[in-house]
């Protein structure tokens, strides 16, 4: 590797990995709850472990919530996630689900019923021009193998795999920033015994396995992206568990496929999952920054999860305006208060000629409701669409209900630094 150049790595976790059912069976109930009740205040909170899922947290709504109901939404999301053998610890059927639910606090609701934010804290929200959906080039190549995993697990192309994995990609970033390469791909899923070979008297996921996981799941999903970020086979030097590369060239993707060299037991049964423990992987991959809340389970008054959506629908706008190549928003706010504490936007250099970032701040003021309501009339939020959000990324995936995704605001940035040019 070039000395002018760096690497820089994100990881995905799928929708079977312990963390992610529990965000899942969270954001199922929030779900629930707004399409019955719209002004559904929701904070619910999920732990998943060895035959066993936990529901809590604090619930203020007229939709129903027996605990048959919510034993049925839970069993529910477990089913079609894919946990439906008793044999490996975690199904839906013979895990015993555990409810505590309860009303918020007369205290948050006071503030919140008057317009304000349901909490105090700062959110971040981020674009690049990396990919053609503004997200930096290693999370959402991450995202994607997770998202392409549990397509191919689900259809039966890749039929030893089970719900649990992930992944990890690192990217060679040239001095300027710009793209430069994939180096490093890891990938590892949990698996049946069907692709388990012995070796020196050790047990091993078959080589043969892996290479299928190659030529369906990892060439496929760069080449959707960029044509150019894979050519063939022959590109990819696959790292034995234990291993060390071989080549060293700029051409060659070095790629880990269970590196541990064996991944069967897993999901629940092998690592207990709590609510909202991927934040990392919930936004930007560590390439933008965090506030200090998770997403899921929380309803759109809660500004961690309603702020950092118009923080990534303001930062992508701002970077389909052609304003900068790189974008960073944040927003804070004070529990019950409604407009925002500050905006501060960091384009790291980039900004289009003329103007600085205290320019677009300034943009965003004008042109972008803030308050806690104007983020929820803006962006439609109190809608049962929010399971979606907990697999595969809550950013960087262009689907209707995700309207923090579009674009419409650019043109209007555009024309505003025209003007004023």
């Amino acid at each position: 590797m070039s000395t002018n150049r760096h690497l820089f790595t994100s990881e995905s976790v799928s929708m079977g990995h312990p963390d992610k059912v529990a965000d899942q069976i969270s954001d199922a109930i929030l779900d629930h709850c707004l399409a019955a009740d719209p002004q559904s205040r929701v904070a619910c909170e999920t732990m998943v472990t060895t035959d066993l899922a936990i529901v809590s947290g604090e619930i203020t709504t007229q939709a129903n919530l027996s605990r048959a109901v919510v034993d049925r939404l839970v069993r529910e999301v477990i089913r079609e996630i894919g946990y439906v053998d008793p044999n490996i610890g975690f199904a839906a059927d013979t895990c015993q689900v555990q409810c505590h639910l309860h009303s918020q606090s007369r205290d948050i609701a006071a503030g919140v019923d008057l317009g304000g934010a349901g909490d105090q804290g700062m959110m971040f929200g981020f674009a690049c021009n990396e990919t053609h959906t503004f997200m930096p080039m290693p999370i959402y190549l991450a995202h994607r193998l997770v998202e392409n995993h549990a397509r191919l697990r689900k259809s039966g192309e890749l039929p030893f795999v089970r719900p649990d994995a992930k992944s990890q990609v690192t990217v060679e970033y040239n001095d300027d920033g710009s793209f430069h390469r994939i180096h490093t791909l890891v990938l590892s899923t949990q698996h049946d015994e069907s692709v388990v070979e012995k070796r020196d008297g050790r047990t091993y996921f078959s080589n043969a396995a892996r290479e299928e996981i190659i030529h369906k799941l990892i060439i496929p999903t760069l080449q959707a992206e960029n044509k150019k970020l894979v050519k063939d086979r022959d590109q990819i030097e696959l790292i034995p568990p234990g291993g060390s590369p071989r080549r060293r060239d700029d051409e060659v993707i070095y790629c880990h496929i269970n590196p541990t060299g064996i991944f069967l037991q897993g999901g629940p049964h092998g690592d207990c999952g709590l609510t909202g423990r991927k934040i990392i992987v919930d936004t930007y991959g560590g390439r933008g920054r965090h506030g200090g809340g998770a997403f899921s389970g929380k309803d759109p008054t809660k500004v961690d999860r309603s702020a950092a959506y118009m923080g990534r629908y303001i930062a992508k706008n701002v970077v389909a305006a052609g304003l900068a190549a790189q974008c960073e928003v944040q927003l804070s706010y004070a529990i019950g208060y409604p407009e925002p504490l500050s905006i501060w936007v960091s384009t790291f250099g980039t900004a289009a000629r003329g103007l600085r970032d205290a320019d677009i701040a300034a943009l965003i003021r004008e042109h972008f409701q803030l308050t806690p309501r104007g983020i929820i009339e803006t962006l439609n939020l109190c809608r049962p669409i929010y399971r979606e959000t907990a697999r595969h990324g809550h950013f960087g995936r262009e689907l209707p209900s995700f309207t923090w995704e579009k674009t419409d605001m650019a043109a209007t940035l555009r024309r505003a630094v025209d003007r004023a040019a």
